[in-house]
């Protein structure tokens, strides 16, 4: 089993990015496919999570925020779109895949290796 995050980089503030997670090696059918983030010094923290099969999401009301998750199963990867940049979201982000309580770290089988954003004011 593989998860593949991508698509982070050096970016300035106010710019967007679209992270990338890529999934293989079973089927993902029930797992829920969750992004966090680690900053500096910081622990790392659930960023939003969506069902592979329905493509519910965890925080129902995410589209009215900055970070927007969705998943194109026919390419098996995940996305987190993140608008409206600051310098406190640089952070390493993961993607992990579980099957159950999106939002807790411990219930997750499955960990790709992070993708780095780095935001300049």
């Amino acid at each position: 089993v593989q998860l593949q995050a991508s698509g982070g980089g050096s970016v300035q503030a106010g710019d967007s990015l679209r992270l990338s997670c890529t999934v293989s090696g079973r089927s993902f059918s029930g797992f829920v496919i969750g992004w966090f983030r680690q900053a500096p010094g910081q622990e790392r923290e659930f960023v939003d999570g969506i069902w592979w099969s329905s493509g519910l999401t965890h925080f129902y009301d995410r589209a009215k925020g900055r970070f927007i998750i969705s998943r194109d199963r026919a390419k098996n990867t995940v996305y987190l779109q993140i608008d409206s940049l600051k310098p406190e979201d640089t952070a390493v982000y993961y993607c992990a895949a579980g099957r159950n309580r999106p939002d807790r770290q411990d219930r997750y089988d499955y960990w790709g290796q992070g993708t780095l954003v780095t935001v300049s004011s």
